[in-house]
């Protein structure tokens, strides 16, 4: 019996990430946005349960934070959706 000879680069597909670089410079901005966005609404708790703390209606807690948490998701989306440039 004979073996069929094939070349090395037909036997082994080639290994290519799924996203290409720029997507994923867009992913780690995007979830950097989303954690900041997290930290600013973390805090604001009072340490006795009977007192009222006005500070958890902040602007950063209530407008900022969540914002920064909805642009992080629009750039994931963005990077997702953005075709990798191919050479």
């Amino acid at each position: 019996m004979s073996k069929k000879t094939t070349k090395k680069s037909e036997q082994e597909p080639t290994k290519e990430f799924v996203f290409g670089k720029r997507n994923y410079i867009f992913m780690f901005i995007g979830l950097a946005c989303i954690a900041l966005g997290f930290i600013l609404m973390a805090g604001g708790a009072s340490d006795d349960p009977n007192v009222f703390n006005p500070e958890i209606y902040s602007t950063r807690r209530i407008r900022v934070a969540p914002t920064l948490v909805l642009i992080g998701f629009a750039i994931e989306i963005y990077a997702i959706l953005t075709s990798p440039k191919k050479k």
